[in-house]
Protein backbone atom coordinates (compact mmCIF):
# COMPACT_ATOMS: atom_id res chain seq x y z
CA UNK A 1 0.00 0.00 0.00
CA UNK A 2 1.13 3.19 -1.44
CA UNK A 3 1.32 6.45 1.49
CA UNK A 4 2.81 9.85 1.57
CA UNK A 5 6.10 10.60 3.19
CA UNK A 6 6.55 13.62 4.21
CA UNK A 7 9.98 15.56 5.08
CA UNK A 8 10.25 16.79 8.51
CA UNK A 9 8.92 20.68 7.12
CA UNK A 10 6.38 19.38 6.13
CA UNK A 11 6.89 21.16 2.76
CA UNK A 12 6.85 18.08 0.44
CA UNK A 13 6.31 14.46 0.43
CA UNK A 14 6.92 11.50 -1.89
CA UNK A 15 4.44 8.51 -2.48
CA UNK A 16 6.25 5.07 -1.10
CA UNK A 17 5.31 1.73 -0.68
CA UNK A 18 5.01 -0.31 2.41
CA UNK A 19 4.24 -4.03 1.89
CA UNK A 20 4.33 -4.73 5.74
CA UNK A 21 0.91 -3.04 6.05
CA UNK A 22 -1.81 -5.51 6.65
CA UNK A 23 -4.69 -5.93 3.15
CA UNK A 24 -7.89 -6.94 3.77
CA UNK A 25 -11.09 -7.61 1.29
CA UNK A 26 -14.70 -6.62 1.72
CA UNK A 27 -15.98 -6.94 5.85
CA UNK A 28 -13.33 -8.90 7.20
CA UNK A 29 -12.29 -7.95 10.55
CA UNK A 30 -15.11 -4.88 10.92
CA UNK A 31 -17.19 -7.17 13.27
CA UNK A 32 -13.54 -7.62 15.23
CA UNK A 33 -13.51 -3.91 15.38
CA UNK A 34 -16.70 -3.62 16.60
CA UNK A 35 -16.46 -5.66 19.39
CA UNK A 36 -12.89 -4.23 20.20
CA UNK A 37 -14.31 -1.02 20.67
CA UNK A 38 -17.20 -1.79 22.63
CA UNK A 39 -15.22 -3.39 25.12
CA UNK A 40 -13.01 -0.24 25.14
CA UNK A 41 -15.80 1.90 25.84
CA UNK A 42 -17.43 -0.52 28.10
CA UNK A 43 -14.26 -0.99 29.96
CA UNK A 44 -14.00 2.79 30.84
CA UNK A 45 -17.03 2.73 32.14
CA UNK A 46 -16.83 3.23 36.36
CA UNK A 47 -20.20 1.57 36.98
CA UNK A 48 -20.73 3.06 40.35
CA UNK A 49 -24.28 4.75 39.49
CA UNK A 50 -26.69 3.98 42.66
CA UNK A 51 -30.32 4.94 43.45
CA UNK A 52 -32.31 4.54 46.37
CA UNK A 53 -34.61 1.55 46.08
CA UNK A 54 -37.61 0.73 47.94
CA UNK A 55 -35.65 -1.46 50.22
CA UNK A 56 -32.72 0.82 50.86
CA UNK A 57 -34.78 4.64 51.32
CA UNK A 58 -35.09 5.53 55.58
CA UNK A 59 -38.02 6.32 57.08
CA UNK A 60 -41.37 4.98 58.71
CA UNK A 61 -43.23 2.07 56.97
CA UNK A 62 -46.02 3.21 59.17
CA UNK A 63 -49.46 4.49 56.98
CA UNK A 64 -49.23 7.96 56.53
CA UNK A 65 -53.43 8.17 57.29
CA UNK A 66 -56.50 6.20 57.02
CA UNK A 67 -57.49 4.13 54.52
CA UNK A 68 -60.85 5.71 53.55
CA UNK A 69 -62.41 9.23 54.24
CA UNK A 70 -59.55 11.57 53.71
CA UNK A 71 -60.90 12.53 50.53
CA UNK A 72 -57.25 11.60 49.12
CA UNK A 73 -55.86 8.29 47.25
CA UNK A 74 -54.33 5.62 49.13
CA UNK A 75 -51.00 5.17 50.67
CA UNK A 76 -48.75 2.83 52.38
CA UNK A 77 -46.02 4.21 53.16
CA UNK A 78 -43.70 7.85 52.27
CA UNK A 79 -41.88 5.33 50.71
CA UNK A 80 -43.29 5.23 47.75
CA UNK A 81 -41.85 6.31 44.45
CA UNK A 82 -44.95 9.07 44.15
CA UNK A 83 -43.82 10.99 47.02
CA UNK A 84 -40.61 13.35 47.30
CA UNK A 85 -37.62 11.30 48.83
CA UNK A 86 -39.16 8.57 47.90
CA UNK A 87 -37.65 5.69 46.23
CA UNK A 88 -36.55 5.16 42.64
CA UNK A 89 -38.41 2.94 40.48
CA UNK A 90 -35.98 0.48 38.66
CA UNK A 91 -33.18 3.04 38.95
CA UNK A 92 -28.95 2.32 38.28
CA UNK A 93 -27.31 0.32 40.63
CA UNK A 94 -23.75 -0.59 41.10
CA UNK A 95 -22.65 -3.07 38.32
CA UNK A 96 -19.43 -3.87 36.36
CA UNK A 97 -19.09 -2.85 33.09
CA UNK A 98 -15.85 -4.59 31.74
CA UNK A 99 -15.53 -6.76 28.49
CA UNK A 100 -13.02 -9.56 27.88
CA UNK A 101 -11.81 -9.13 24.36
CA UNK A 102 -9.49 -12.31 23.44
CA UNK A 103 -5.83 -11.48 22.13
CA UNK A 104 -6.57 -12.99 18.24
CA UNK A 105 -9.60 -11.04 18.45
CA UNK A 106 -7.76 -7.47 20.08
CA UNK A 107 -5.18 -8.34 17.01
CA UNK A 108 -7.13 -8.53 14.35
CA UNK A 109 -9.14 -5.44 15.11
CA UNK A 110 -5.82 -3.51 15.20
CA UNK A 111 -4.79 -4.65 12.11
CA UNK A 112 -8.32 -3.67 10.55
CA UNK A 113 -8.12 -0.12 12.19
CA UNK A 114 -4.64 0.37 10.59
CA UNK A 115 -5.64 -0.74 7.35
CA UNK A 116 -8.56 1.38 7.05
CA UNK A 117 -6.73 4.27 8.15
CA UNK A 118 -4.01 3.96 5.71
CA UNK A 119 -6.99 4.31 2.89
CA UNK A 120 -8.35 7.34 4.51
CA UNK A 121 -4.90 8.87 3.90
CA UNK A 122 -3.04 8.36 7.16
CA UNK A 123 0.42 9.87 6.84
CA UNK A 124 3.94 9.39 7.31
CA UNK A 125 6.41 12.15 8.29
CA UNK A 126 10.43 11.39 8.62
CA UNK A 127 10.19 12.83 12.27
CA UNK A 128 8.75 14.70 14.23
CA UNK A 129 11.39 18.19 15.40
CA UNK A 130 10.74 21.29 16.56
CA UNK A 131 14.51 23.29 16.76
CA UNK A 132 12.86 26.41 17.41
CA UNK A 133 10.98 25.33 20.56
CA UNK A 134 8.16 27.49 19.14
CA UNK A 135 4.24 26.34 18.55
CA UNK A 136 4.25 28.70 15.93
CA UNK A 137 6.73 26.27 14.05
CA UNK A 138 5.19 22.85 14.62
CA UNK A 139 1.52 24.28 13.87
CA UNK A 140 2.61 25.70 10.57
CA UNK A 141 4.57 21.59 9.60
CA UNK A 142 1.15 20.25 10.72
CA UNK A 143 -0.98 22.64 8.88
CA UNK A 144 1.03 21.98 5.71
CA UNK A 145 -0.11 17.93 5.77
CA UNK A 146 -3.44 18.17 7.78
CA UNK A 147 -4.69 21.74 7.81
CA UNK A 148 -7.82 20.98 9.56
CA UNK A 149 -9.10 18.46 12.11
CA UNK A 150 -8.07 16.83 14.95
CA UNK A 151 -5.30 15.42 14.89
CA UNK A 152 -3.59 12.26 16.37
CA UNK A 153 0.46 12.28 16.31
CA UNK A 154 1.96 8.82 16.63
CA UNK A 155 5.77 8.58 17.43
CA UNK A 156 8.27 5.90 19.32
CA UNK A 157 9.25 8.82 22.04
CA UNK A 158 8.41 12.22 21.26
CA UNK A 159 11.14 14.83 22.23
CA UNK A 160 10.61 16.92 24.96
CA UNK A 161 11.01 20.06 23.15
CA UNK A 162 8.32 18.85 20.49
CA UNK A 163 6.02 17.74 23.47
CA UNK A 164 6.38 21.81 25.04
CA UNK A 165 6.35 23.44 21.17
CA UNK A 166 2.81 21.45 20.49
CA UNK A 167 1.08 20.99 23.57
CA UNK A 168 -0.84 24.13 23.45
CA UNK A 169 -2.33 23.50 20.22
CA UNK A 170 -5.85 22.33 21.30
CA UNK A 171 -6.29 19.59 17.99
CA UNK A 172 -2.93 18.36 18.93
CA UNK A 173 -3.08 15.16 20.64
CA UNK A 174 -0.08 12.40 21.13
CA UNK A 175 0.25 8.49 21.48
CA UNK A 176 3.16 6.07 21.31
CA UNK A 177 3.45 3.34 18.87
CA UNK A 178 3.82 1.10 21.36
CA UNK A 179 0.98 1.75 23.43
CA UNK A 180 -1.48 2.86 20.05
CA UNK A 181 -4.68 0.86 20.34
CA UNK A 182 -7.84 0.28 17.76
CA UNK A 183 -9.25 2.51 19.72
CA UNK A 184 -7.04 5.26 19.44
CA UNK A 185 -7.04 4.80 15.81
CA UNK A 186 -10.55 5.38 15.05
CA UNK A 187 -11.00 8.14 17.23
CA UNK A 188 -9.12 10.42 14.87
CA UNK A 189 -9.76 10.99 11.22
CA UNK A 190 -6.32 12.50 10.77
CA UNK A 191 -3.35 10.71 11.63
CA UNK A 192 0.66 11.63 11.09
CA UNK A 193 3.31 9.12 12.18
CA UNK A 194 6.58 9.23 12.25
CA UNK A 195 8.15 6.75 10.32
CA UNK A 196 9.69 5.10 13.11
CA UNK A 197 6.75 4.98 14.77
CA UNK A 198 4.84 3.16 11.98
CA UNK A 199 7.92 0.19 11.71
CA UNK A 200 7.28 -0.03 15.07
CA UNK A 201 3.16 -0.33 14.43
CA UNK A 202 3.90 -2.72 11.61
CA UNK A 203 6.47 -5.24 14.29
CA UNK A 204 3.56 -5.52 16.54
CA UNK A 205 1.45 -6.67 13.97
CA UNK A 206 3.90 -9.11 12.63
CA UNK A 207 4.91 -10.52 15.98
CA UNK A 208 1.02 -10.99 17.11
Amino acid sequence: MKLKVYTKDGSSFVEQDFENIPQFEGDKGLFALKETIVAYQANARQGNASTLDYGHVSGTCRKPFKQKGGGRSRHGTMKSPIHRGGAVVFGPQPRDWSKKINRKVKALAFSRALFDKCSDGLCVIEGFEAPELKTKSVAKVLGNIKPTGKILLIDDTFEDKFVLASRNIARVNFCESASLSAMELMQYDNIIVSRKGLDTVLARINKE
